[in-house]
């Protein structure tokens, strides 16, 4: 069986008790289309990502700014679904913020762990309802909507919008049929025989689960880590760079109507062209902020070199720590340093004067810096 996209049907409804339910078409066939323009936007979209890649390999260290694009990610994921988190607050520790906040950032926290723990299993687990449960298990661990299921597909019926059943805006398939929907997502996922581009394919993927709706809570966050999760599994990503929340975040509203429209509108091709657009923003932005972390490296490091004398040594151990955690008191600076608090205090003093660091809080005690040039660059697009 072969799929067009110009004669999608997106699926039906179905009555359930006192309202209808969506049943959304299997989508693990072949697909089809006769687009130019979504070639087009194919193409482009690929190229991008290649040359993120490429940026990728020239900087050196990488290991070391990958945590704050995940950082941002969660961040981002998060927001649209309602938190208020900013990554300036992500980055600081749980008792610097303020307790009415705490929730926010515990949720923010759970997604970064959640994202990290996924990379790492990709190395023997390929991505799979099992691995989906794992990282909604910890996605919802002692935060808002701990108390619906975690890691586990909803027995109960969900909605989307509304106060109930009775006035939601979608309500996703009855809970019997999440297992066999599930199931054809991940045949899809993995299915080799299908000659369908790697883009294309997670394209739908990412609607369908967002259709599906599988979980009670947190689907949102899941669907979009699953686009990167695909990407670094399949190869086209070589490192965990590339989120679609920054994009999704920009306009929500135009992200929920591509979505709403496949259903309402059969317009998969839309839903699709609109990814692609994503994709292509989304790389170029990843890798014009790695051109400027080079950069920002380089002018630093030449800095401390000319400037920090005798301190240099220490000026360049420090950096380093700082690109992987861009917050710190003089207290840790000395731990890092493996010298005293004075050492310490002055080497934090010298930064500052060469703005490379920002002092935050405002006190004479309990001091707290920021490494600014660094954090401006992922703030920027940070709505």
């Amino acid at each position: 069986m072969s799929i067009n996209l110009s004669q999608y049907s997106a699926g039906s409804y179905e009555k359930g008790y006192q309202y209808k339910y969506f049943v959304p078409t299997r989508i693990n066939s072949s697909w089809e289309w006769s687009s130019v323009e979504l070639n087009h936007l194919l193409e482009k979209s690929a190229v991008k990502l290649g040359e993120l890649n490429a940026c990728a390999r020239l900087v050196p260290d990488i290991n070391l700014f990958i945590q704050l694009h995940v950082t941002k990610e969660a961040v981002l994921s998060s927001r649209i679904e309602g938190t208020q988190t900013n990554i300036d607050e992500a980055l600081l520790p749980e008792e610097e913020i303020n307790p009415e906040r705490r929730n926010d950032w515990k949720e923010v926290h759970n997604y970064i762990t959640a994202l990290n723990l996924a990379i790492q299993e990709l190395r023997t687990l390929p991505i799979s309802s099992r691995l989906l449960k794992q990282v909604h298990r910890i996605l919802l661990d002692s935060v808002r909507g701990q108390h619906k299921m975690p890691g586990e597909f909803r027995t109960s019926q969900n909605w989307i919008g509304g106060a109930s059943l009775a006035d939601a805006t979608f309500i996703p398939p009855h809970p019997d049929l999440v297992p066999d929907l599930m199931t054809d997502l991940e045949m899809f996922i993995h299915n080799d025989e299908l000659q369908l581009p790697e883009l294309i394919r997670i394209a739908i993927a990412h609607y369908q689960f967002e259709t599906i709706h599988p979980f009670l809570d947190g689907n949102g966050r899941i669907g979009r880590l699953l686009i990167t999760l695909f990407l670094v599994s399949v190869g086209m990503l070589e490192q965990p760079l590339l989120y679609l929340s920054v994009f999704f975040e920009r306009n929500k509203h135009l992200y929920y109507d591509n979505l709403t429209f496949v259903r309402t509108k059969n317009d998969m091709m839309q839903w699709i062209k609109y990814f692609l657009v994503g994709v292509e923003q989304t790389a170029t932005d990843a890798c014009d902020a790695l051109k400027k972390i080079i950069e920002l490296k380089l002018q630093i490091e030449n800095l401390i070199q000319t400037q920090f004398g005798r301190r240099s040594s220490r000026g360049y151990v420090l950096l380093q720590h700082l690109f992987k955690h861009p917050f710190i008191n003089i207290e840790q600076a000395a731990k890092v340093c493996q010298v005293n608090y004075g050492p310490a205090n002055e080497l934090i003093a010298l930064m500052c004067r060469h703005n490379i660091l920002k002092e935050t809080t405002g006190q004479s005690r309990n001091r707290m810096f920021v490494f600014k040039p660094y954090l401006d660059v992922f703030r920027e697009g940070d709505l």
